[in-house]
């Protein structure tokens, strides 16, 4: 079964706030067999419009295991929280 990964662009509206969701989400992503692939860094736009803030990648073991995680009790208070303090895109994307 191909893995799933849940890929955001985060444009970070209010950082000290939003350190609540970053230290909340890495339980519930393990807690759904997923692993941070790419957690911020240096981002460099190539082709196109230049990417808004932070990306990150996270691995999970299937494309509906990800969805479960996004879509989870666990992750709605984390969630909320981003939502409130950032702005952004998260898709998820089935691997090869």
């Amino acid at each position: 079964m191909p893995a799933g990964y849940i890929i955001a662009e985060v444009d970070v509206k209010n950082p000290k706030e939003y350190e609540a969701y970053r230290a909340q989400v890495p339980a519930t992503v393990k807690q759904y067999g997923g692993e941070f692939i790419v957690r911020g860094g240096t981002v460099e736009g190539l082709e196109g419009a230049p990417p808004k803030g932070r990306i990150v990648i996270i691995k999970f073991p299937s494309f509906a295991q990800a969805k479960a995680w996004h879509d989870s009790a666990e992750y709605a208070g984390p969630k909320a929280l981003r939502q409130q303090h950032s702005e952004g895109r998260l898709v998820v994307v089935e691997g090869a």
